[in-house]
């Protein structure tokens, strides 16, 4: 059984837990109602929504666009008489920053192109005064949460800022690349440094006091806790060591009085949960593991997407070393959610729910009189969990119809004649049955000249220049012409030929003999009609063609990425740049190694306040 990746998956709660916002990567975000544990909506094709025409739109659409964090917030309420509402922010590969109201269902701003070479971070406080981003650019943006517009951005690294933290007063930022850097909120002057992290940080967190912030890196298997009003080279002030690396770390508590717990969320989906009346206790605390049963025999075997826990969230203490969680699991496309007590040092194995798997046909099969096999038990796919799924139909076939011949036989023959039953069921194709119920009609009634007849001496599969096209159009009788344009007219009708090789003709000979067409009372109504209905149809069906093409090529692509991710081995950055922090001598900088091991730990900014560019906007 392989273990399921969860890095790339994006999730954020709403502020009340009520709502979980989802994204797997194929541009849409589902919004999931975590009481009803349904889909409320769905939001696609955002970036593109202005744009409607097909033709120039090319690679448009929720598949072109590639999200890298959301963060989902409420606003202050800028009058007591005023609810308050709440705006889910999302960064794209792109560059772009927007928000969009969740209750409303529309976009309520967007900055394009607010950090060249993609969006890595978003945050903000718990008030939502103002939203912070974080990009490839090393810049850091604020943003108003209202309006969208740019209040002001600042250089925070010389390198990509990877993940963004606001403390819950609001008054202290931390960013993080390589290393991390925070900030005062109000004047954006740099408070301290962190250095020792190999790669760039993927999780950093606050505190509930502010006074420590939690932060691991891509492909690190432990979680650095950070003193923030500590000395110059001091270490990290405890290490807290998972099985894989963590792609989502929360804390709750204060180191004072309730004690820290620390919640944090592996990237094969098993939850960990710490707690300690102070950071000692919490260095040597064991890590209590809450993870989802995978014994049952129909998952155990499964080789697809298996249920996992992608999204948890704090809620409370109950008492020193128990605290209120939500989680959210199972599977992506139908996930469970619900509230559980964690109590420090018990592990919990959670159920995992089968809704959305794709279980094999379960069958209990019992012989008749006539030897035919018949299953009595299926276990199938509800249609609910079958979204987006397009299973086309070719031919029906007519089992009440079927009229086949069995010769007699003894009973050691009777296999062999259950097997030979299948050569003997009667098919018919689609459009002959639906001619047969009454379905279609009007359909196009050839005439008595075959289409073989009439097109004769025409090889439709050759690509003809258009000059000898147009030759051997004007070289036809007119109304040879007009019977050659009624056959193949039917010819696409009844998908005899494909339309690839049936417009040339029948666009050159409308063209070139239309003087006799429209001579043609009232057979030419009736021709035209036919065409320009099967053209409409034909039109309507062809965006529903490019988005299944697409998202073919999206699983097509999905399962080469998979595919090399298992042979392809993880490559951590180890060359960061030191120069770029020996002239940082009034900044209180902590390393994660020995203080005696400067020169092996990694940096990431090689100036002092000169690094730091503010550009009021």
């Amino acid at each position: 059984m392989n273990l399921v990746n969860i890095k790339d998956v994006l999730t954020s709660f709403s502020p009340a837990l009520d709502y979980l916002a989802l994204s797997t990567g194929d541009g849409r975000i589902k919004i999931w109602d975590t009481v009803k544990g349904q889909v409320q909506t769905e939001f696609a094709d955002i970036a593109s929504a202005e744009e409607t025409n097909i033709y120039t739109n090319g690679g448009k659409g929720h598949l072109s666009v590639d999200y890298t964090c959301m963060k989902w917030l409420s606003l202050e309420r800028k009058k007591k008489r005023k609810l308050g509402t709440s705006i889910l922010v999302l960064g794209t590969g792109g560059g772009d920053v927007l928000a969009l109201d969740v209750a409303s269902g529309q976009l309520k701003w967007r900055i394009s192109d607010c950090h060249p070479g993609g969006v890595n971070a978003v945050s903000s406080s718990t008030k939502a005064s103002c939203i912070y981003s974080g990009g490839a650019d090393g810049m850091v943006c604020e943003i108003d949460p209202h309006s969208g517009n740019l209040i002001r951005k600042f250089k925070a690294s010389t390198k990509a800022v990877s993940s963004l933290s606001v403390s819950p007063d609001g008054k202290i930022l931390a960013t993080a690349s390589a290393q991390l850097k925070t900030f005062k909120c109000s004047d954006l002057k740099k408070i301290q440094k962190f250095t020792g992290h190999p790669g760039s940080v993927r999780c950093v967190a606050f505190t509930e006091d502010g006074k420590y912030i939690l932060s691991s890196a891509v492909g690190e298997r432990y979680i650095a806790v950070w003193k923030t009003d500590g000395a110059k080279k001091q270490s990290a002030s405890c290490v807290l060591a998972l099985e894989h690396p963590p792609v989502f770390v929360d804390s709750w508590g204060e180191t004072d009085e309730k004690g820290l717990y620390v919640l944090a969320i592996s990237e094969v989906g098993v939850c960990y949960f710490w707690y300690g009346s102070n950071v000692e206790e919490l260095s040597n605390a064991k890590p209590t593991k809450v993870a989802l049963a995978t014994e049952d025999s129909s998952l155990k075997h499964h080789k697809g997407s298996l249920p996992t826990i992608f999204a948890a969230k704090l809620q409370g203490v109950l008492k020193p070393g128990s605290a209120n969680a939500f989680v959210a699991s199972g599977l992506l496309v139908k996930p469970s959610f619900q509230k559980m007590v964690l109590q420090f040092g018990n592990d919990l194995v959670l159920n995992a729910s089968k809704s959305g798997i794709l279980l094999p046909i379960a069958q209990s099969v019992s012989k008749s009189k006539k030897g035919q096999a018949v299953p009595n038990k299926v276990t199938t796919l509800d249609r609910a969990h079958a979204e987006d799924a397009l299973l086309p139909i070719a031919r029906v076939a007519d089992l009440h119809e079927t009229k086949s011949v069995q010769p007699h036989s003894s009973d050691k023959d009777t296999d062999m004649i259950d097997q030979g039953q299948a050569d003997y069921v009667e098919t018919f194709s689609m459009e002959d049955k639906l001619r047969s119920l009454g379905i279609l009609k009007g359909t196009y009634e050839p005439n008595s000249l075959s289409d073989a007849s009439v097109i004769d001496g025409i090889d439709l599969e050759a690509h003809l220049p258009p000059k000898k096209l147009k030759s051997a159009v004007l070289a036809m009788a007119p109304s040879t012409a007009f019977k050659t344009l009624e056959a193949l007219v039917g010819m696409w009708q009844t998908r005899g030929c494909g339309g690839r090789y049936l417009l040339p003709w029948i666009y050159s000979i409308m063209i070139n003999h239309s003087h006799y067409i429209m001579s043609q009372e009232p057979k030419n109504q009736q021709l035209l009609n036919t065409l320009q209905k099967i053209t409409e149809s034909r039109g309507t069906a062809l965006q529903q063609l490019l988005q299944l093409s697409g998202r073919l090529q999206l699983v097509t692509a999905q399962i080469t990425k998979a595919a090399g991710n298992e042979t392809q081995t993880t490559v951590t950055e180890q060359e960061i740049d030191e120069s770029e922090d020996e002239e940082e001598d009034d900044v209180e900088e902590h390393f994660y190694g020995e203080k005696d091991s400067d020169s092996e730990l990694s940096s990431d900014d090689g100036k002092d306040e000169d690094d730091t560019l503010m550009e009021e906007i």
